[in-house]
């Protein structure tokens, strides 16, 4: 749902605007850490120079392999979803996805897709690994939506 598709190194993702995020990481086990300090892109960057199109209504982040997760296109191009790349003043470790991973504090933590490699914008949403597997799509944790 682009009017080009993008293809980014490492050099091209670290060259773009960086913004700051303060948010809670809620883990479907009953967890939580509160105000991460996150910094990083915000997706909008990437939509806008991909050309994004009227009809996309969703973004399926992949990590290039077999673990996925969609947001709604809102949620994602919001202030409340970011690319992460830094994560409390360092660079994001590997073990936490890094060098490129998925923030997004107002679902549960399985939404925050580490080591992102790819990301689709839908006009339908798609099921992700742990929907499929009887997970809440909304995955809201004031909801305390855990499984569907």
């Amino acid at each position: 749902m682009v009017d080009s598709s993008l293809r980014l190194g490492w050099k091209e993702v670290a060259s773009l605007p960086t913004e700051r995020l303060v948010g809670d990481f809620h883990c479907v086990t009953g967890w939580t850490r509160l105000d991460l300090e996150w910094e990083g892109i915000r997706l909008r960057e990437i939509a806008e120079r991909a050309g994004l199109r009227p009809e996309a209504r969703f973004v399926r982040f992949t990590d290039g392999g077999r673990y996925d997760a969609t947001l709604p296109l809102p949620l994602a191009l919001g202030a409340e979803a970011l690319l992460a790349t830094r994560q409390g003043g360092e660079p994001l470790l590997p073990e936490h996805g890094g060098p490129l991973r998925l923030v997004a504090p107002r679902r549960y933590g399985w939404k925050s897709v580490k080591w992102v490699r790819t990301i689709d914008f839908l006009s339908e949403d798609r099921l992700g690994f742990w929907e499929v597997r009887g997970y809440s799509n909304a995955a809201d944790p004031w909801r305390e939506e855990r499984f569907a």
